[in-house]
């Protein structure tokens, strides 16, 4: 399995665990205090440090994925009320990481998990 295919999967998996992000801003603070020692990494240096370890990559696809959705007012239930919809959102966030990382490595993976989730749910 590819890097970039590696993340995209791993990343799917994520999008589903964020459905609801209506979260009270404390534990919004600690979610980014969590993410923060990981935002300088890229699609490629995220697999390169932790790429043998698939529960902190999907971890920190995660925590940026929910710092995304805080930063852009989005709960997902709220806007797409319909769990078969959810799916296909599922799979065109999928389609877009993948495309990004494997298109630009060096992409910091938080401004690809950022546009993926900007595309997926604008």
């Amino acid at each position: 399995m590819t890097s970039t295919t590696k993340i995209a999967v791993i990343a799917f998996a994520s999008l589903i665990g964020f459905e609801s992000i209506a979260v009270a801003d404390e534990k919004m603070d600690q979610i980014i205090h969590d993410a923060m020692p990981y935002m300088h990494h890229s699609c490629e240096s995220i697999i390169a440090n932790y790429g043998d370890d698939e529960d902190q990559v999907l971890e920190i696809v995660r925590l940026m994925s929910m710092v995304s959705l805080y930063n852009r007012e989005i709960n997902v239930e709220v806007a797409v009320p319909d769990e078969a919809e959810r799916e296909d959102l599922n799979v065109e966030f999928l389609d877009v990481l993948g495309v990004e990382c494997g298109s630009d490595p060096d992409a910091l993976l938080a401004g690809v998990v950022d546009a993926a989730i900007k595309a997926t749910l604008d």
